[in-house]
């Protein structure tokens, strides 16, 4: 079963209070800078349990001690709740 897909005020609202975060093309995303490239990595493998956990995976890019995640439902056309409730995630697993 899909997830409903969110309307253009329930985004933003949603997005409002994920700091950090932006919209584009679709799909929110934000960058996070780490120390190094092990906490990068930590990070990145935290991030994986949770979105396997979850069934709902981000596009990563790893760039050194950069991690950018990229986030949208594709089987509902858009964003979901799901979608929020990993950057919330990923928020609390940079911390």
């Amino acid at each position: 079963m899909r997830d409903p897909k969110l309307t253009d005020t329930a985004v933003q609202a949603a997005l409002a209070l994920r700091v950090g975060w932006s919209l584009k093309d679709g799909m929110i995303s934000r960058t996070f800078v780490f120390a190094d490239f092990v906490a990068a990595m930590r990070f990145v493998n935290a991030v994986a349990d949770a979105a396997e956990a979850a069934d709902h995976h981000p596009d990563m890019d790893i760039r050194y001690n950069k991690v950018t995640l990229a986030l949208t439902t594709h089987d509902s056309g858009g964003l979901t709740e799901k979608d929020f409730a990993l950057a919330a995630q990923a928020d609390t697993l940079s911390a």
